[in-house]
């Protein structure tokens, strides 16, 4: 009985640290939940070196819509694109400024709510006084449209 005990808390562990593994590399993004409402897809800390991340989505991945929060410093969001389970992709073209701590516009998927695979984001770190990094949180809506 107490193997029995020890072996699911060791599975449920294991599991617990594995999901967080993938969501603390900030590349990828497990999505447990499947209720309206928006969810944190991803995150990362973007610098002054690099001009372009991309976010991988697994789980339960449809979204009908996305929105970018900007933490610590400002970025210039350029372009976009979302890559769909399917093998298409929608480039969006953005061209804002996002202040910290502040949000983009709410960006509709076409299509509807669809399976994302990757969400690629092309940027420019705005200069700061404290040369500090921005953190980018990318965020879906899920509208379960499909569901009754």
């Amino acid at each position: 009985m107490k193997k029995v005990l020890l072996i699911g808390i060791l599975a449920v562990a294991g599991s617990y640290f594995t999901a967080n593994a993938q969501t603390q590399d900030n590349k990828t993004a497990l999505m447990v939940s499947d209720s309206k409402g928006w969810h944190k897809i991803g995150e990362t800390t973007v610098n002054f070196v690099k001009e372009r991340e991309e976010i991988l989505v697994t789980g339960s991945d449809r979204f009908a819509s996305i929105k970018f929060k900007v933490i610590d410093a400002p970025i210039q969001l350029t372009d976009m694109e979302v890559y769909f389970d399917s093998g298409d992709k929608q480039v969006i073209k953005v061209n804002t400024t996002i202040k910290a701590p502040g949000e983009s516009r709410v960006i509709d998927i076409k299509g509807g709510e669809r399976d994302l695979k990757k969400i690629v984001f092309i940027y420019k770190t705005v200069p700061n006084r404290k040369d500090d990094k921005a953190h980018v949180e990318i965020w879906g809506l899920k509208t379960n449209t499909d569901k009754k």
